[in-house]
């Protein structure tokens, strides 16, 4: 090539600044030099700036200290001690084992031994006249654990009875000192510890063999959220502190500790914390307004009676609002995580975005996201109390009258407050994002570092400026 010949590419344009519009024109040497200033593959997100950093900072450490000392101040000692009552789940059990069933009549063991006239059409007369005429079950239990361990007793087993025992079986039993002595133990329930164990070895093996590293963090996190439930949350409450600000500072020290834990201490991670933190206040907000002017009171079946009986100092209706909040924390992470990693992946993608485009991408992804997990919500609260809408529709009580009763109007406000939050994250956690990765700008330092591996590409090589593709010549707005 003879000196006065043109160069085979066409000039840099000298107005462009530098890393604007990155296209798929670029020569490999600029390519290089953008991936080492944008992408990261498959790794963490990437920085932001150091002024972003100070500003995130300046929000959570305060706000993270604030939790610290809100678990210093309430930390319990333990749960109040007091005298067992022997109803419900207030009472001594053991382990015990069933060595030998055999069939008998029911009138040989029945005490009545007479023959029921009652009328057969009811299910009291139905279940009279099935315990007189069919056979009954006597087992033989042995108890495992505890001071009696080696003690046996014998237990009748109706055929109408919904639990059947047969040899082998693990149970447990409930032990009453003050009862006669052929009475005070009686099988209460299956023992069922270890399929449960197993099932929970298996979705622990998924999730690590899905997941690998996070999902080791993942379980790690599940540990920890449940040792703060069980040695804080719960024993705080038992002592009589207010429900509601336990289970803001509980469900806080959660967040912080499983969201931090599992997507590690980044800025994108910081944006998902405080758009769970500001949709967690809305709840709190929503649920004391609307838990109030509804008189729910949280004291509406057996369990929650006998709490109130045991500790009536308790604020029932604040334990529901506890609830609330804290059963909404986890579906807000995983939208709040999902949506901030989302704007962060279009920023990567195309880094000359403005905040605004990246808030319209990120809300289209949103609003899908929205869409199932109200649904899985509404269907989970719904699942868990199909029973009780049983009980309803048998006696055709209207759709008012179910709405209005205590009992599910705990669910529709529980299910309401909790969406509005889900729904209300999207927006805000979408817009925070948006403005915080949008906001970043590379130092000059950054920029000579991005700049550096493709003024090595060879000597005399000029890099390829040639307008962006595909992106509608959004390339030169970074010159603002």
């Amino acid at each position: 090539m003879t000196p006065t010949q043109p160069p085979p590419f066409p000039p840099p344009e000298p107005s462009r600044a530098p890393g604007a519009g990155d296209g798929g024109g670029h020569a490999h040497g600029h390519a290089h030099g953008h991936a080492h200033g944008h992408s990261h593959g498959h790794g963490p997100a990437a920085p932001v700036s150091q002024h972003l950093r100070k500003v995130i900072a300046a929000i959570l450490i305060p706000f993270a200290a604030a939790v610290l000392i809100g678990l210093a101040v309430l930390w319990p000692g333990g749960a109040p001690a007091h005298e067992r009552t022997g109803v419900g789940f207030d009472r001594q059990t053991q382990h015990a084992t069933v060595t030998k069933v055999v069939e008998l009549s029911c009138q040989s063991v029945n005490a009545s031994g007479g023959v029921p006239t009652g009328d057969t059409s009811t299910a009291e007369g139905s279940s009279a006249q099935q315990q007189a005429d069919g056979a009954c079950k006597k087992a033989t239990i042995r108890v495992d654990t505890g001071d009696d361990k080696g003690r046996t007793f014998n237990e009748i087993v109706q055929p109408d009875q919904s639990r059947q025992l047969h040899e082998g079986q693990k149970v447990v039993v409930a032990y009453e000192p003050s009862a006669p002595e052929d009475l005070q133990y009686s099988v209460t329930d299956v023992n069922r510890r270890f399929p449960m164990a197993l099932l929970a070895g298996i979705f622990a093996l998924a999730v690590v063999a899905v997941g690998r590293l996070r999902g080791v963090m993942a379980l790690v996190a599940l540990a920890i959220s449940f040792l703060v439930l069980n040695f804080f949350i719960l024993p705080a409450i038992l002592q009589g502190s207010n429900p509601l600000v336990v289970a803001v500072v509980g469900a806080s020290a959660i967040m912080l500790i499983a969201l931090y834990l599992c997507h590690g201490l980044s800025a994108r991670t910081s944006v998902a914390v405080l758009g769970t933190l500001i949709s967690l206040l809305l709840i709190g907000f929503l649920g004391s307004v609307f838990i109030g002017w509804a008189a729910l009171t949280g004291n509406t079946d057996d369990n929650t009676g006998l709490i109130h009986g045991l500790y009536p100092g308790i604020d029932m209706s604040g334990l529901l609002l506890a609830g609330v909040i804290i059963g909404s924390l986890g579906v807000l992470d995983d939208v709040t995580v999902t949506q901030t990693s989302a704007v962060w992946e279009l920023h990567e993608a195309n880094p000359s975005t403005g905040w605004r485009g990246l808030y319209r991408a990120g809300i289209r992804i949103g609003r899908d996201h929205i869409a199932s997990v109200v649904n899985t919500l509404v269907l989970a609260y719904a699942g868990a109390a199909l029973p009780l809408l049983l009980l309803f529709s048998i006696a055709q009580s209207s759709v008012g009258t179910v709405a209005n009763s205590e009992l599910v109007a705990e669910e529709i406000v529980r299910t309401l407050i909790g969406s509005i939050g889900l729904v209300a994250s999207v927006p805000v956690t979408t817009a925070l994002a948006a403005l915080v990765v949008s906001a970043d700008r590379p130092t000059a330092q950054a920029r000579a570092q991005g700049a550096g591996p493709a003024q090595t590409q060879g000597a005399g090589q000029a890099p390829d400026a040639r307008p962006a593709v595909g992106r509608g010549g959004r390339g030169r707005r970074r010159k603002r």
